[in-house]
């Protein structure tokens, strides 16, 4: 069990959102959220399938804008934000997506390159030395930095693009269900290094994950998202007591995790 300090009170709020709505057709996803997510924390959003878990991330990285309401990253408004002070925020968070979305014609090296081109003037010297730093510091031997990802396990494709996430050390880290398609040994691993990388640097994460060993060995707080709404937020031994049928859900079932003892 995750055993770290839930409590947020005292932290700067890196998210904040407020009273946001997102509407498809006449199909209503998120009603009236609130959220707050403060530094050097990992908040995981959980919820079942249509609950609006990407869709809200990919309103917070600014590829989506929701239909109402408010998204600070920093302080910084992001909803009607301009394109310019858009890439100003960007480089100040790094983002891993569902199956990694790797470059398939560039080499891992390459791809971890690509937010140090767009968004420093270094050369290419300079760029190649960082982009291994970050190879090896995701866990991959160095001669995974000139394979391609058709050419990588399901393993290092995460990590690769973990270190093109991590390529501008961002203060803030979101995932997209990290650990989707690993197994459970490569799994664990993943969660371990993100661990690692959030207490070496500091990191604030956000993540999508339906992953019960991560959402217990990693969270510091959950937020269960369902019926449009925020059912409710907290550490996961409060949550796994909870008598909320969306919550229950989880903690219920053969493919549920047995509690703590």
């Amino acid at each position: 069990m995750n055993n770290r300090q839930a409590d947020t009170t005292d932290r700067e709020t890196v998210i904040r959102i407020r009273g946001l709505g997102t509407v498809f057709g006449d199909r209503v996803i998120h009603e009236d959220i609130d959220l707050d997510v403060g530094r050097g924390e990992v908040l995981a959003l959980a919820g079942g399938s249509g609950s609006g878990k990407s869709t809200l991330l990919r309103e917070m990285i600014m590829l989506q804008v929701p239909d109402s309401g408010s998204i600070r990253l920093f302080g910084a408004e992001v909803v009607g934000i301009s394109e310019g002070d858009a890439q100003r925020l960007r480089s100040r968070f790094g983002v891993l997506f569902q199956g990694g979305a790797l470059f398939s014609n560039l080499t891992v090296l390459e791809n971890v390159a690509i937010p140090l081109k767009e968004h420093t003037g270094l050369g290419s010297t300079t760029i190649s030395e960082l982009g291994m730093m970050k190879i090896i510091q995701a866990g991959l031997q160095p001669e995974a930095a000139h394979l391609y990802p058709s050419e990588l396990s399901g393993g290092m494709v995460k990590r690769a693009a973990l270190a093109r996430a991590m390529a501008l050390d961002p203060e803030l880290l979101f995932l997209d269900e990290p650990t989707s398609g690993l197994d459970p040994v490569s799994a664990g691993a993943f969660d371990e290094l993100v661990l690692y990388l959030k207490d070496l640097v500091g990191l604030t994460v956000l993540m999508v994950t339906h992953d019960l060993d991560t959402l217990w060995g990693v969270a510091d707080r959950v937020a269960v998202l369902g019926d449009r709404t925020l059912q409710a937020v907290g550490d996961m031994e409060t949550l796994s007591h909870s008598t909320q049928p969306r919550i229950r859900e989880y903690f219920e079932g053969p493919r549920a995790r047995a509690l703590p003892r």
